[in-house]
C-alpha cells in the first residue's frame, strides 16, 4: 500500500481562491477529490505545529506541548496557498 497525500480539492491546481473548481464550475470543499485532479505543483512545505492541520484542535497528539516550531510524527499539512 503506497502512501501518498490525498486527492483533496486543496491539493488540485483547478482550485480557484473561492473554493470554485475551474474543471466543474462548482463549488467544493476539503472532502472533494474527482478524476479531474491535478496536483499543484508546489506545495506548502513548512512542517511545524502552525502549519499543522491538528494544532490547538481535538486530534492533536500532543495539546500540551504542541507550540510554534515544533513538529512531531503526527503533521497534517494544512491548505496549500498559491
Amino acid at each position: 500500500m503506497s502512501i501518498r497525500l490525498g486527492n483533496s480539492c486543496n491539493n488540485c491546481e483547478n482550485l480557484t481562491d473561492t473554493m470554485m473548481c475551474k474543471v466543474h464550475l462548482v463549488k467544493v470543499n476539503n472532502s472533494y477529490t474527482c478524476d479531474s485532479f491535478e496536483m499543484k505543483a508546489v506545495l506548502k512545505n513548512d512542517p511545524n505545529c502552525t502549519t499543522c492541520a491538528r494544532y490547538q484542535g481535538p486530534t492533536c497528539a500532543n495539546p500540551q506541548k504542541a507550540a510554534p516550531d515544533m513538529l512531531c510524527s503526527h503533521w497534517a499539512p494544512q491548505n496549500a496557498t498559491a
